[in-house]
């Protein structure tokens, strides 16, 4: 394998990925993180360049301090070889079944082989598997912020709050990568009159939108709308595509993304969690 580090060679990776979207979105997000300051230490790999048969994004090992933390140890994979994706799920130089991990794609080869490599090894991998969301357009919102309310970013001070409504949340782990996503990625919350996060979104070192929220006595009023046009201005701006996974039985969730201007994509965004004994 090999790590693309030269900006001219990640913006060509950039391009490559752009032409195989939707299937591409979780790997184009991370990439263009790390070519845009890389906040979030990841890497990207090649199996080959410039002629690359698979693309994988991790963290950078020397950040790899918990061995059983999966929230900050992610990665992203695309090919366009399935024997290829294969034989890089093979090579430890690669992917390190030792420690947990988070794998997220959205070709069903990706679910398929890491599901088996895991049981040859007598791993658990748990699957969840997301409907993807894309933003073409800046999310747009005809809401007003109500008087009281302003809009700003999330501060460290919120994380107790966001560890604790986070489906994922409630760890020493989760709070941790948590923190590390408001201290170096964007983010966007309507705060009240005393500074506290009424609603709120962040985005991941994949450059997805995560841990969308509303506090329940604030549900219906159209703040969702406001912190997506706000985090998606600031997101297009830079390139990126605003894009996020949502689990397909969240009905009010899809609504606010369709009110924001979001389109279902074709296929199924996965996340896998590989746990070791």
């Amino acid at each position: 394998m090999r790590i693309l580090t030269c900006p001219g060679q990640l913006q060509r990776l950039e391009d490559a990925l752009r032409r195989s979207l939707p299937a591409s979105l979780p790997v184009l997000g991370a990439v263009m993180t790390v070519a845009r300051g890389n906040p979030a230490a990841h890497q990207v790999l090649v199996d080959s360049w410039p002629d690359f048969a698979v693309v994988l994004t991790r963290l950078h090992p020397e950040e790899l301090a918990d061995p059983g933390d999966f929230y900050a140890n992610q990665l992203t994979a695309f090919y366009h070889e399935e024997g290829a994706w294969r034989a890089v799920l093979g090579n430890p130089e690669a992917v390190d079944w030792s420690r947990a991990f988070q794998m997220q794609g959205m070709q069903d080869g990706v679910h398929e082989a890491v599901s088996e490599v895991a049981a040859a090894k007598g791993l658990r991998v748990k699957v969840y598997r997301y409907r993807a969301m894309l933003s073409p357009e800046p999310p747009r919102s005809r809401a007003q912020i109500p008087a009281g309310l302003r809009l700003a970013p999330l501060s460290p001070s919120h994380v107790p709050l966001l560890n604790a409504t986070w489906s994922f949340g409630g760890t020493g782990r989760s709070r941790r990568f948590l923190e590390g996503l408001v201290r170096a990625l964007p983010s966007a919350c309507i705060l009240d009159p005393r500074g506290r996060p009424l609603s709120w979104s962040l985005v991941d070192p994949l450059g997805c939108l995560s841990h969308g929220y509303t506090v329940s006595a604030w549900r219906g009023r159209g703040l969702t709308g406001l912190v997506l046009a706000a985090l998606g201005r600031e997101l297009h701006a830079r390139g990126f595509p605003l894009y996020c996974g949502v689990l397909p039985c969240n009905a009010p969730s899809l609504r606010a993304l369709h009110a924001a201007g979001f389109l279902p994509q074709p296929g199924t965004f996965y996340m896998l969690l590989s746990t070791p004994k």
